[in-house]
């Protein structure tokens, strides 16, 4: 189970912190991606962070902006949202991955693993 947690109302220009907790399952063992879904808009690949957290990939629009991040420990992946565009409001989710960073990771259905969601909302 993933539970995703962090989202809310910021001004553009600001930050906000996503956290996303795991239960039930070797956590490690997980590659774990961040998406995002914009009203009326496909899922959209966001980040994703390898199993020793040695490996990150992000979207071309969020490149310089966000991190992401894990503590295998606390069983939590974290996307730490800098610099905020309204453009980034969505409902992110989290997802995990019972595999490595492979040629799919953009990939919504690469993902074994879905979380609730957490609405991030940026005004202008």
């Amino acid at each position: 189970q993933l539970q995703a947690c962090g989202g809310g109302l910021v001004q553009a220009g600001g930050s906000l912190r996503l956290s996303c907790a795991a239960s039930g399952r070797i956590f490690s063992s997980y590659v774990m991606g961040w998406f995002r879904q914009a009203p009326g808009e496909e899922r959209q690949f966001v980040s994703a962070i390898a199993k020793g957290g040695d490996i990150t990939r992000y979207a071309e629009s969020v490149k310089g902006r966000f991190t992401i991040s894990r503590d295998n420990a606390k069983n939590t992946v974290y996307l730490q949202m800098n610099s905020l565009k309204p453009e980034d409001t969505a409902v992110y989710y989290c997802a995990a991955d019972l595999g490595y960073i492979g040629p799919n990771y953009y990939k919504a259905e690469t993902y074994d693993y879905w979380g609730q969601g957490t609405q991030v909302t940026v005004s202008s």
